[in-house]
């Protein structure tokens, strides 16, 4: 009869140990989400592009645009469908910029991702900043971002 309790005890504080493991790296995964800026900083409209814009720039852009970003904002950059979410992505040919048409807003945005939700995820550490302001002047080619 002993035994049995033991046993029992052993798999109870195992499980309340699991419960904590779960709990905590739920957490972390909360603060570290929180961490993001629920806006574009305004410090990135003065941005500017370390990579000036020229027609070699912008089909180098286009064509990491067509990599990473077609997916979502499709072939022209007028937004796709929505996603299966729901998420209907930017169009970034018209004239609405919900997080700012400046250079440096856009490269914030392609860099960190598109607050508040972050729906779309930043590119750091998958595209260097050069090649993000290649994107950013192919972005701005497509007519709208000329604030």
């Amino acid at each position: 009869k002993e035994r049995p309790l033991r046993m029992h005890r052993v798999f109870a504080g195992m499980a309340l140990s699991a419960v904590i493991w779960v709990a905590a790296l739920a957490s972390i995964g909360a603060a570290q989400a929180s961490d993001q800026p629920r806006s574009v900083p305004a410090s990135a409209r003065k941005l500017k592009a370390d990579v000036p814009s020229s027609p070699e720039a912008i089909e180098a852009g286009r064509g990491l645009f067509a990599k990473y970003c077609r997916a979502c904002h499709g072939e022209d950059g007028r937004g796709g469908k929505p996603s299966a979410k729901g998420v209907v992505p930017s169009n970034l040919a018209d004239r609405r910029w919900d997080r700012g048409g400046s250079e440096g807003q856009i490269f914030w945005v392609v860099q960190n991702g598109a607050p508040p939700a972050y729906h779309m995820r930043g590119f750091k550490g998958t595209l260097s900043d050069e090649n993000i302001w290649k994107v950013v002047h192919y972005v701005r080619s497509l007519g709208a971002a000329t604030r």
